[in-house]
């Protein structure tokens, strides 16, 4: 091939998409940028654009011109610093990269920031592809609104799918995403979760980043297979009545050189300012959220998997770090914003117009904060001058439950505002409490064996956290391992340890989420009022001396209520009265501590009968036999 085989007399992009992507407002850059097949003239070949403005050459290389630098020029389309072009012959699966000449005579080899596939890394080439695919999905498309509403029930599992289940046989290798589909929607079905939420499966040449190193924006990781196998995960999901979350990452990205730093040999996404570029925490480059294109790259990108591949929310991850000038830095390696603040404005803008973006676009689904301090309104919509988000995920409520469970019973009664303080702020946010992957990594060891005790008050500690985490308002949400008790630490590097089912008390931590899960989504005073005061009562918060909790959960009418009561310690409680709303059988919907959970069975609860007996200020009351470190569920007579 020539340089004349490059055509520039066609365009995919139009004026206006130029105006819009400069002013940072074009919502699908991945229907213009990037590599699209196509045709010209009777001619069948490939459209190529990136963004690169400083450059002062643009050519693509790949493997259907021997890798050449210099072949297939592409042009600049005017001011818009988009270089542009169309090469005949280049068809799909053609690996491809951006031969980029810098200002300063800087010559970089890149992979394409909207590429839709790229090459399985160590490889870091783009892959010429489509994202033609036939989904089956629309029956959950048209149900999903209601499905992730705030009154309904969200129980989300979070997995990451290069270690969630392994081949042993195969060198121990992953699954690909059609391998995954039916054995993770059978697992995640079973256990009664209504989503299942994936780390990054954006591209990433870092295994060991679990995806939050991401390179490859608009790219399915090609360890698991192709773009459409991706689809075919998520449209099975779907077919199984399950959502899915993704993990994505528009805090920082990796500093790798066929990636986005330096893209063309300026600091194009970058902040050239190191106080403000560069991420101490991850050895990253921040995004330059005050840049037009930056921000229509981002927000285009989350549209792309929300319409692409029909997900049905995102998780963004570091939302703190985005919001703060100085977050992880030391007094002089920050710069202030224009007001002398630690805020970031600019990405403060940019959060509040992606969800604004994402909201207009897909009003039926969800985005969500991880975002670890006191910022107020994160999930207030923007137009009440909130950050736009739908949740936000309660890691207060995390930490100090998980410092409270960690204590020996014996000195609980001394730190039982870990669990009530809560309450305080528990309406100020529509929140997701989360048991994630942060929880059992960097030397923290797995869950169960945070707990205190032997092997047994382990076990039915365990089940005990669950049964406070699904009890108390907020949407729920457990990483992969947790629900079988997993006694390592997670390591991306090896699967989940399967084996434990066949012992009885993993079995029965299992039983117990599937069994949290159904009522939770069975009882609407669980779940209806997540994210207000009206669906949530103390009996009793203050009887520390005792290490006992009792709450009331209230559904839609005054008769939809579940009464919630936990024993946080291993002594049996016998005879305790609690205040009750009705006379009549409180019938026991769930036992921490039943047989079938690995518990004593010691209680047996099968409810009780409310008496003419005024307690914790209420005429009616029950009296119970707690069982050791165990919870129990009743339900108000209809």
């Amino acid at each position: 091939m020539t340089n004349e085989a490059v055509e520039h007399k066609v365009s995919r992009l139009a004026d206006q998409d130029l105006h819009l992507f400069n002013e940072g407002t074009h919502e699908r850059l991945y229907d213009r940028l990037g590599a699209h097949l196509g045709e010209v003239e009777g001619r069948a070949g490939t459209f190529f654009a990136v963004w690169a403005p400083s450059a002062r050459k643009v050519h693509v290389m790949g493997d259907f011109n021997g890798w050449s630098k210099s072949k297939h020029p592409l042009k600049p389309r005017a001011s818009s610093g988009i270089w542009e072009g169309f090469v005949p012959g280049v068809g799909k699966g053609a690996l491809y990269k951006y031969w980029i000449a810098g200002p300063n005579g800087q010559k970089t080899e890149k992979a394409d920031p909207q590429g839709f596939r790229q090459e399985e890394p160590p490889r870091t080439a783009s892959v010429v592809w489509d994202l033609d695919y036939r989904w089956n999905d629309a029956a959950w498309l048209g149900a999903r609104g209601a499905r992730q509403a705030h009154g309904a029930p969200l129980s989300i599992y979070e997995v990451h799918l290069g270690s969630w289940r392994r081949v042993p046989e195969d060198g121990n290798r992953s699954l690909t995403y059609r391998e995954a589909a039916p054995l993770l929607a059978e697992h995640a079905r079973r256990h009664g979760f209504t989503h299942v939420e994936l780390l990054p499966v954006m591209e990433h040449p870092f295994y060991g980043s679990w995806g939050y190193q991401t390179t490859g924006y608009y790219a399915p990781t090609s360890r698991y297979g192709t773009p459409q196998d991706f689809m075919f995960l998520v449209d099975h999901l779907h077919s199984q009545g399950l959502g899915v979350i993704l993990d994505w990452v528009p805090s920082h990205f990796p500093n790798d050189g066929h990636g986005l730093a330096y893209f063309d040999g300026t600091h194009l996404y970058e902040h050239a300012d190191p106080r403000q570029g560069f991420h101490p925490d991850w050895k990253s480059a921040i995004f330059n959220y005050s840049r037009n294109e930056v921000r229509a790259f981002l927000i285009s990108n989350a549209l792309f998997w929300l319409e692409k591949y029909h997900v049905d929310g995102l998780r963004v991850d570091a939302v703190a770090s985005m919001l703060y000038l100085d977050y992880s830095r030391k007094e002089g390696e920050w710069i202030a914003n224009r007001y002398g603040g630690r805020e970031n404005l600019e990405a403060i803008d940019f959060l509040k117009k992606f969800n604004e973006a994402v909201y207009r676009n897909f009003p039926d689904v969800q985005t969500i904060a991880e975002e670890s301090t006191a910022w107020g309104g994160v999930s207030r919509p923007t137009y009440a001058g909130g950050l736009g988000f739908g949740f936000k995920w309660d890691m207060g409520w995390m930490h100090d439950s998980l410092v409270y469970f960690r204590k020996e019973p014996v000195h609980r009664r001394y730190h039982q505002n870990d669990l009530t303080f809560r309450a305080i702020y528990q309406f100020t946010e529509s929140f997701v409490m989360p048991l994630s992957h942060d929880e059992v990594v960097h030397g923290k060891g797995s869950l169960i064996n945070q707990m205190p005790g032997d092997d047994w008050q382990k076990f039915a500690n365990l089940r005990l956290l669950y049964a406070w985490q699904w009890a108390m308002p907020g949407k729920k949400l457990l990483f992969m391992g947790d629900e079988i008790a997993q006694r390592d630490e997670w390591s991306h590097e090896r699967s989940i340890d399967w084996h434990l089912l066949q012992w009885e008390p993993h079995k029965g931590v299992s039983r117990w989420i599937e069994r949290l899960n159904r009522l939770y989504r069975a009882q609407s005073a669980l779940h209806a009022h997540d994210n207000e005061p009206a669906g949530f009562e103390w009996v009793d918060a203050a009887d520390a001396d005792n290490s006992v909790l009792s709450f009331l959960r209230k559904g839609a009418s005054d008769k939809e209520q579940v009464l919630c009561v936990f024993n946080l310690t291993p002594v049996p409680r016998r005879g305790y009265r609690l205040g009750v709303s009705a006379e009549g059988r409180w019938d026991c919907l769930a036992d921490s501590d039943a047989v079938e959970f690995g518990g004593s069975g010691f209680a047996g609860v099968g409810g009780a009968n409310a008496e003419r007996h005024p307690s914790h200020g209420r005429d009616w009351s029950v009296v119970l036999d707690l069982p050791p470190l165990g919870a129990v569920f009743l339900q108000r007579p209809a």
